[in-house]
């Protein structure tokens, strides 16, 4: 039985986890254009090695970060997603059909 250690709920069965993509910087979601966000949102470089990857323990919706080699499948390491982050992103939204400014 393959273990994943969740910073929230401790040591879990990897059958609790999905993987949500690997941790790469994010474009200006306000300022840049729909080719580079698509790339953002859909592209992966799907590295060889050690990479730092979005993972959900799913029976609690608890968003981490974990470090895993891709090659040997390892994980070396999970923590809160607040040791990258400190900043909440604020995104423009476009006024629905019919409201002021549409």
């Amino acid at each position: 039985m393959k273990i994943m250690n969740c910073p929230l709920n401790g040591p879990r069965n990897i059958s609790e986890f999905a993987w949500g993509g690997e941790l790469r910087a994010m474009p200006d979601p306000n300022t840049c254009g729909a080719h580079e966000w698509a790339d953002y949102v859909f592209l992966e470089n799907n590295t060889a090695g050690m990479v730092r990857e979005w993972w959900c323990h799913v029976p609690t919706s608890f968003w981490f970060i974990a470090e895993r080699d891709t090659v040997s499948d390892e994980i070396v390491r999970t923590y809160r997603a607040t040791e990258v982050f400190k900043d909440r992103v604020e995104f423009k939204t476009a006024p629905l059909p019919g409201e002021p400014g549409s």
